[in-house]
């Protein structure tokens, strides 16, 4: 019998998909996350090494970013070649990341405003936040406190290579395009160039591939981690406030992509959901939309959208477009108000939400970094140092699992936009999107 059920374990896990590989691994590190958050000081050694294992699996995919990013924009860029054509993608590309980033900050604002999470909830709040979140808050203020009207000039980077070596996203895609832009346009002579950018995205890709085999072990790692941190618990203790942003990321993710697809092409909902499920699980269990770049343009390119749109629409909305960040921060900056008793003027209400599109633009897909910029939101509405600290504390306690979930929403999103513009430029093979029982696997 012992026989048995260890050849009917073995069979189960070559037998199933690898992506559920993915998902089961995600459900075992809750679980025995929340069990290590119960027995914290006897299992502290062991969540040490988890986290480790963990970051170690961040830290592989975020290595082979850069080189994706530039390789892409350079072999994409140029495989376009027609300066007309670049613009009519460009074009087509902000107007749907602007339709549902707007889309975003809508359902946030309106969920908090209607449900009202932040009423009762500042007896919740630490009142001894520690000195680290205290000088978080307060160099984020002090760094951004004015810049507002730089957050443009900022893009353009001063040195290119500096640039790189900080792995300032935004800087660098901006260089990059210039760059890539500048080789469409001196013609043949710009074959060495090119061919050697087709080969780094070819290497990263390869790399990928690699890294991926052990996507399992490192999101169980992940997820063990953030739970062991905060446990089941805190579920309980803001329901209110996780159930609004759960249900606009749900609303933004099942009910917002899915119409956008629908009107804005005939693009299949259920056979695009089924190719990007592999992204969709990577992006929950890292948290980062930059790290599951590489595997979201896997997804798309193995399942029929066309290499010349994935290598321009994605890197560029792994960077920019963070739809469900400027939801959270939305929805979080709203939720604060409450905590604290200030109302907002419908004035006010708009000025979060541009201002929420503008920070989200700036995280980069760095895991946490959108947390930071609603600091300055916040201080613009005349919070005090003291609360903004107590609110800090309060959202960094959340912020993992939310994060998560977010990441989620910003990877699906890049990969529906690329999905429209696809078809709006006859570049996807339906023939192979349609053909889900032929998909080759992606990790």
């Amino acid at each position: 019998m012992k026989l048995h059920l260890q050849t009917l374990f073995v069979a189960i896990g070559l037998g199933i998909k690898r992506n559920w590989h993915i998902f089961l691994a995600i459900i075992a590190g809750i679980l025995l996350g929340n069990f290590f958050h119960e027995h914290s000081d006897t299992w502290v050694p062991f969540v040490k090494f988890l986290n480790i294992i963990g970051q170690a699996f961040i830290r592989v995919i975020q290595m082979v970013v850069i080189p994706l990013v530039c390789s892409a924009i350079v072999v994409g860029i140029s495989s376009i070649g027609d300066s007309k054509q670049i613009g009519k993608f460009g074009k087509k590309m902000i107007l749907y990341y602007a339709l549902i980033t707007i889309a975003a900050v809508v359902i946030g604002a309106f969920l908090v405003l209607t449900f009202k999470p932040g009423i009762g909830v500042q007896s919740y709040i630490s009142q001894s936040s520690s000195i680290e979140i205290q000088n978080l808050v307060n160099n984020a203020l002090m760094e951004q406190r004015g810049q507002l009207g730089n957050i443009f000039l900022d893009m353009i980077p001063q040195n290119p290579i500096e640039s790189l070596a900080k792995g300032e996203m935004i800087p660098i895609i901006f260089f990059a395009l210039i760059f890539s832009l500048a080789l469409s346009k001196i013609g043949e002579i710009n074959r060495p160039i090119v061919s050697f950018f087709e080969s780094v995205f070819a290497a990263t890709m390869k790399v990928t591939d690699w890294i991926m085999v052990f996507a399992a072990p490192g999101i169980f790692a992940l997820t063990t981690v953030a739970v062991s941190n905060f446990g089941l618990s805190i579920f309980t203790t803001i329901t209110k406030f996780l159930a609004v942003i759960f249900i606009g990321l749900g609303i933004q993710l099942f009910v917002v992509y899915p119409l956008m697809l629908k009107f804005f092409s005939k693009v299949p909902v259920g056979n695009f959901f089924t190719a990007i499920i592999e992204a969709l699980l990577v992006a929950f269990g890292t948290a980062s939309s930059s790290a599951t770049l590489p595997l979201t343009i896997a997804c798309c390119e193995k399942r029929g959208i066309s290499h010349k749109v994935c290598s321009f629409v994605l890197p560029l909305g792994a960077t920019l477009n963070m739809d469900g960040t400027a939801l959270f921060q939305t929805a979080a900056v709203i939720f604060l108000t409450q905590a604290y008793g200030i109302t907002l003027e419908p004035l006010q209400i708009i000025q979060v939400m541009l201002l929420a599109i503008i920070a989200s633009s700036t995280c980069a897909g760095i895991l946490g970094a959108g947390l930071i910029t609603i600091a300055l939101v916040l201080n613009g509405l005349g919070l005090t140092p003291q609360q903004l600290v107590e609110g800090f504390a309060f959202l960094f306690a959340i912020d993992r699992v939310v994060d998560m979930t977010r990441t989620t929403v910003n990877v699906a999103s890049d990969a529906v936009v690329a999905a429209i513009i696809a078809d709006n430029e006859n570049e996807i093979d339906y023939d192979l999107l349609n053909n889900t029982e032929e998909y080759k696997e992606i990790i």
